[in-house]
């Protein structure tokens, strides 16, 4: 099956998204089937594997985004890295990880992991998007519950939060709710 002009548009398209866009948004915008979608992303991700390509093509999220090629990220980062005001804290990572690894929690659950307030931690991942409220817990006070976003998923390029790396048995127990 000839698909070059077809792979050209959804590579400009890819090109010109500055985030992950899904399955349907690029049938959408193309006009094309989906079945004609998915092998041209197939072939660009394949002619994206030559070693003297910048790029590849990952699937994040649930969409599929353009991104420079790990082994030049070195050469790269100092001029297209986020700046230092965008980083997060260890206490901020260290609150994030409980999240995403226990969600949905409580913030009561989220202290009693970590020892300390989160208050102030749950605050700025909200303000940063990467968390969200997934609705009430079923006890005394429906304390509000907390999940990971869509920007977390593509901060981190994970496909599904099923992607985040397997914990140690010693890290495992260490998010455990009575733990």
């Amino acid at each position: 099956m000839e698909l070059e002009k077809e792979e050209a548009l959804l590579e400009a398209i890819l090109f010109l998204e500055s985030s992950p866009i899904d399955l349907n948004s690029l049938v959408k915008i193309t006009n094309l089937s989906k079945e004609v979608v998915i092998n041209s992303i197939e072939n660009i991700k394949e002619k994206l594997t030559d070693a003297h390509r910048g790029l590849e093509l990952s699937e994040i999220g649930g969409g599929y985004q353009l991104i420079p090629k790990i082994e030049y990220w070195e050469y790269l980062k100092g001029k297209y890295g986020k700046k230092n005001e965008n980083r997060l804290s260890r206490a901020a990572i260290e609150t994030l990880s409980i999240i995403a690894y226990s969600q949905p929690i409580t913030r009561a659950e989220v202290e009693n992991i970590r020892g300390v307030s989160a208050d102030g931690m749950i605050r700025l991942l909200l303000s940063r998007k990467l968390i969200k409220e997934v609705g009430k817990k079923d006890i005394l006070g429906k304390p509000v519950t907390y999940g990971t976003t869509q920007e977390f998923l593509t901060l981190f390029k994970l496909k599904s939060i099923a992607d985040l790396p397997k914990l140690s048995d010693t890290d495992t127990k260490r998010f455990e709710l009575n733990g």
